[in-house]
């Protein structure tokens, strides 16, 4: 009887003991301050970085900016850039920090740290705790900056995810990140912008415990991304070396001309319920893109590369005007190839009859384009998501 009693004691101290533990864990999740996601690079060139990251409350931001050398990072006090508008630190969930003055082709250690704002009265704030990532028991955190006269360039593109982490796990298993320098987001990673936690859980928390933290990914905005009450918030969370959602980017050989399509039917139809003004945006792209291919960074590569989530072709609205408004400026610019997404299929159409005067390849939503580029040649490869071969292009500095 005692050693019964005994036992139903222990069982029951033992289910007290794990709530009393449990309770507190609990409320400390609940009432502390973390880091919720990220970081995450972005708009990486050879002189500058974004780096964002979020919290579950408010802060103040900062990076620390250590060199990629053999020193420990706690060995001094490292430079502090902090997340700033207009002379004024930004006190935000979401943290964006653009590292300015670094030197080109070199390597960088950092770590983020955001200071909890419990309540700001006129000049008065009350802080919280810090929340920061580790650099004590883990290593600091690694990025490179571009190289303007680098031989070569590998990069890889995927498409039209709509939130398939699985596929996307399986698609960047086909990457290898110590030596590819950039990869680029083709538009339609998620089939609606909701809200933050759809966001992230939709593909950039795959990204960031893949590669986004150390290694740069550029977007390019499908017509997914203009869908749902979030979309407007897209900027924010993925800054461009432009500061809009097109630009160029020059990487070794290769110049990379980045187009948003945007939607694809028209600004009238009922399922943009009224928000919807692309046709006007396109024209304004159009004419940024006649300038921008007149720049010695696009002219003089040896490999002009464009990126563009719809192709000029399929009949919708949207490549129509693709094929209208930006496809003549291209022709005229000697474009060398388009990647392209959202037919979610396989298409490889060569210069013919359709008004564009170079090759364009449509990736599907089950592949991923892997590409690399030297003095001799740009060499384009579509893989599966078990890596087996299913397509590939080569590309010639003389335009063959």
């Amino acid at each position: 009887m005692i050693y019964t009693f005994l036992k139903s004691y222990m069982r029951n101290a033992e289910a007290l003991l794990l709530m009393f533990w449990a309770i507190p864990f609990f409320s400390v999740a609940q009432d502390g301050f973390f880091i919720t996601h990220g970081p995450y690079i972005q708009a990486l060139d050879e002189s500058s970085v974004s780096i964002l990251w979020t919290t579950n409350k408010p802060g103040i931001s900062w990076v620390e900016l250590a060199p990629d050398d053999s020193t420990h990072f706690y060995r001094e006090e490292r430079r502090r850039f902090f997340a700033v508008s207009d002379g004024i630190k930004v006190i935000d969930t979401l943290h964006h920090v653009r590292l300015e003055g670094l030197q080109p082709g070199t390597g960088y250690r950092y770590r983020v740290y955001s200071h909890e704002v419990k309540s700001h009265r006129w000049g008065t704030i009350e802080y919280g705790r810090i929340a920061a990532t580790q650099v004590y028991r883990a290593k600091p955190l690694f990025f490179k900056t571009s190289d303007p006269v680098a031989e070569t360039v590998s990069f890889a593109v995927i498409n039209d995810i709509h939130g398939n982490n699985e596929l996307m796990e399986r698609l960047l298993d086909q990457v290898d990140f110590a030596e590819n320098d950039l990869i680029f987001f083709n538009g339609d990673m998620a089939s609606f912008f909701l809200d933050e936690t759809q966001l992230f859980a939709d593909f950039m928390d795959t990204s960031v415990k893949r590669f986004a933290a150390e290694h740069p990914m550029y977007y390019v905005r499908g017509n997914h991304e203009t869908r749902g009450p979030f979309a407007g918030k897209y900027a924010s969370y993925f800054p461009t070396v432009s500061g809009k959602p097109y630009y160029l980017l020059r990487r070794g050989p290769v110049c990379f001309v980045v187009l948003d399509s945007g939607e694809d039917k028209p600004d009238s139809d009922i399922e943009y319920s009224n928000v919807a003004a692309f046709d006007d945006y396109r024209t304004v792209q159009a004419a940024w893109l006649k300038e921008i291919v007149q720049l010695a960074e696009y002219r003089e590569a040896p490999y002009k590369v464009i990126i563009c989530h719809m192709p000029p072709f399929g009949g919708w609205h949207g490549e129509q005007e693709v094929a209208t408004k930006f496809v003549p400026v291209l022709n005229e610019a000697n474009a060398q190839v388009m990647l392209s997404g959202h037919l979610h299929r396989h298409l490889k159409r060569l210069p013919g009859n359709e008004g564009h005067v170079f090759p364009v390849l449509v990736n599907s939503n089950q592949a991923i384009i892997r590409a690399k580029a030297d003095s001799l040649r740009l060499q384009i490869e579509v893989c599966g998501p078990n890596g087996e071969h299913i397509d590939s292009m080569t590309i010639y500095p003389d335009g063959r």
